[in-house]
């Protein structure tokens, strides 16, 4: 009899033990599955262990803050990689480098993952205190490190929604931007506009200029009416993207040099190139004289597009 009482207890604490794991998985899944890599290489003679920290301190940062209201299952958070190359240390405990972000997601239908971000940031300079929790306030102040690692969450979710529904990044998008207005009087480099015209400040900028709204417009197309269709109907699924890249090409008539326009295709040259090359001459003829007009820095890539096909 007692044993049976103990092998109860323990198959009742067992069984409460499995549903708190599972209502873990389910219910406080976050955002983002953002994977964070330090590169400390270029750095001598310090404690190595300290790098390592510093990388748990932002991987956690980001995957275990909620970001929104938003309800996400564990297998529908965002896909992101945070590559950071740590050039140098000045004194304890500030660091200069530079960063790469890299966002994708999945096509519907499909097991290929399309890449939506890929973005160098070269003004990373911030203040890491090891055993100093990282901590974010809307309204009071943050470190440089804390605002980097939310204004690129915010980029990210706002990239994100913005490939599933017309302008659905914005309201991130607003967050990324109250980020940068907050730090325009900050020391570090990257948030202001006078510094160079390829930082935070034009990335966030662009993204909400009206100007450039054929850009969004473009990335919802692009993805929710061209590649998630392709699986059931690759025709029309490449027509809806070369309808939607036609509207970068209206954009850079309106204002050429767009930097949000780089940024789209240091994400997309290589897959356009993809997608189209199978595709008639006319079809390839048309998308070639759109993105050599709009990205000719991919020139080299997009001569594929009019070479003849061989047997």
């Amino acid at each position: 009899m007692y044993y049976d009482i103990i092998l109860f207890m323990l198959k009742q604490r067992l069984f409460y033990l499995c549903l708190f794991i599972l209502m873990s998985y389910f219910v406080t899944a976050q955002e983002l599955r953002c994977n964070i890599s330090v590169s400390s290489q270029k750095i001598q003679g310090t404690n190595r262990e300290l790098f390592t920290n510093m990388q748990r301190d932002m991987y956690e940062f980001l995957n275990n803050k909620r970001w929104s209201e938003n309800v996400f299952q564990y297998d529908e958070r965002i896909e992101c990689n945070i590559q950071i190359t740590l050039d140098e240390q000045i004194g304890s405990d500030q660091f200069r480098g530079s960063m790469q972000v890299r966002v994708s997601r999945p096509v519907y239908n499909s097991s290929y993952s399309t890449v939506l971000l890929n973005f160098r940031d070269n003004d990373i300079d911030y203040i890491y205190r090891e055993f100093e929790p990282l901590e974010y306030s809307e309204t009071g102040q943050n470190s440089n490190l804390v605002n980097l690692l939310a204004f690129y969450a915010n980029i990210i979710l706002g990239i994100d929604y913005d490939s599933f529904s017309l302008m659905g990044g914005n309201d991130f998008f607003n967050r990324a931007e109250t980020i940068v207005a907050r730090c325009q009087n900050a020391k570090e480099s990257g948030w202001k506009s006078f510094e160079n015209r390829r930082n935070r400040y034009w990335l966030i900028n662009n993204l909400q200029d009206r100007s450039y709204a054929s850009v969004r417009e473009c990335i919802y197309k692009y993805h929710r009416l061209g590649l998630d269709v392709m699986s059931d109907n690759l025709t029309d699924g490449r027509l809806a993207i070369l309808e939607a890249l036609g509207l970068l090409q209206k954009a850079h008539r309106i204002k050429p040099n767009s930097y949000l326009m780089q940024v789209f295709f240091d994400a997309k040259a290589d897959e356009i190139v993809h997608i189209f090359k199978p595709a008639f001459t006319d079809e390839r003829k048309r998308i070639f004289n759109i993105v050599s007009e709009v990205n000719p820095a991919n020139s080299s890539k997009y001569n594929a597009l009019i070479q003849e096909k061989t047997n």
